[in-house]
């Protein structure tokens, strides 16, 4: 079976694609990326969002992956991790092999994958401080088992017509699927943990702390917003977030608001002040002396800089 997604994104913003087969929407697809070259004639992409996990495993070939403005060499054995919203780009130099897998966060949570497994993995950071995880030659076998196993199971005809079929065909791939996120984490580095010693209290409060960034960050500038949503004090907060992460709950609600002026400054045609009151700036010079003092450059000065994608 065949699986494409198709972009449905607004006027002058950034494209963002959701996860569609024969123009209805689904909760998971696959693609090899050798498909995405020939449909595409091996020309990059324009940046875009997904509104899905993606997962990329290079098998074969050379190129540039961009994700939000950090380059990331594309080479045999590389698999990259995508949260929904991340803007991303692929170059490829040479005719890649390779699996993408793609999912939305319906499909985990219909077939029991939650999301404190999902943080509990690593994989995944929608902050962009996700790093491509590269598999060793000789120690890729699970990985290219469970692969195998959810390309299978998804194209299998197997019980075809009868009750439940489509339900537990996504059981069986949510499963495999479970199987190969496990396999990815193996691989990853121990030094990659900034600190394992924390307890599982604050690994929620992490953990809870980033899903409500991620979901207010135009909104809450504030510390406070977010103890008081956590009930918690914002010092306990700022203390959990440093031994954790190394910064501070400040710092990390500013960076997130830098990155997606970034993402709006490059991918857009929006003007500062429309981008300043995007990100909740009801005065756009509060929003140019808040990027000059988290950055140290002035906003119009990094939007007439250096493309940092290839259009």
């Amino acid at each position: 079976m065949k699986n494409s997604f198709f972009t449905e994104s607004v006027a002058n913003a950034i494209p963002s694609f959701d996860l569609y087969h024969e123009e209805s929407p689904v909760m998971f697809a696959y693609r090899t990326m050798e498909e995405i070259w020939e449909e595409t004639g091996g020309e990059a992409d324009d940046p875009h969002r997904h509104n899905f996990y993606t997962i990329i495993w290079v098998k074969e070939g050379t190129g540039i992956h961009m994700i939000d403005f950090t380059s990331y060499e594309m080479k045999p054995g590389r698999l990259f991790f995508l949260s929904p919203g991340q803007v991303h780009q692929v170059v490829s130099h040479t005719e890649p092999l390779g699996l993408v897998l793609m999912f939305t966060g319906d499909f985990l949570c219909k077939y029991n994958i939650n999301n404190d497994f999902l943080k509990a993995l690593s994989l995944f950071d929608p902050g962009n401080t996700s790093l491509p995880l590269d598999i060793k030659d000789g120690e890729e076998m699970m990985l290219e088992l469970a692969g195998k196993e959810i390309v299978a199971v998804f194209n299998s005809e197997i019980n075809k017509g009868k009750v439940n079929c489509e339900r537990f065909k996504n059981e069986a791939v949510a499963s495999w699927l479970k199987i190969f996120m496990i396999e990815c984490h193996k691989h990853i580095p121990a030094d990659n943990n900034s600190n394992t010693q924390y307890t599982q209290t604050e690994k929620s409060v992490v953990g809870n702390f980033k899903d409500l960034l991620e979901e207010n960050f135009s909104k809450w500038h504030q510390v406070s917003h977010y103890a008081t949503e956590l009930s918690i004090t914002a010092d306990y907060l700022n203390n959990v977030l440093k031994d954790s992460t190394g910064i501070n709950a400040k710092e990390m609600i500013q960076r997130r608001i830098v990155l997606e002026a970034k993402r709006l400054g490059v991918n857009t045609s929006f003007s500062s002040k429309e981008i300043a009151y995007t990100l909740g700036f009801r005065d756009p010079a509060h929003f140019s002396k808040f990027y000059k003092s988290v950055t140290g450059e002035n906003f119009t000065d990094f939007r007439s800089g250096k493309d940092l994608y290839n259009k």
